[in-house]
């Protein structure tokens, strides 16, 4: 079984109740905080693929 740290509480499959508390496992995307940096490389990564998939398409 993979060791998760200190801090998460044990939990026994056969005991009915969960633990009193979540285990804090990791941090997800939409909780993260974006840098303008990684938002305008996607705005321009959106756009090009908009371009691509579109203006391939309409010039064909």
């Amino acid at each position: 079984m993979a060791d998760h740290g200190s801090d998460r509480p044990e939990y026994d499959p056969a005991e009915p109740t969960p633990p009193a508390r979540e285990p804090p496992l990791r941090s997800t995307a939409p909780q993260s905080d974006f840098t303008p940096r990684q938002v305008g490389l996607g705005l321009v990564v959106l756009v090009l693929g908009l371009v691509l998939t579109f203006g391939l398409g309409f010039a064909l």
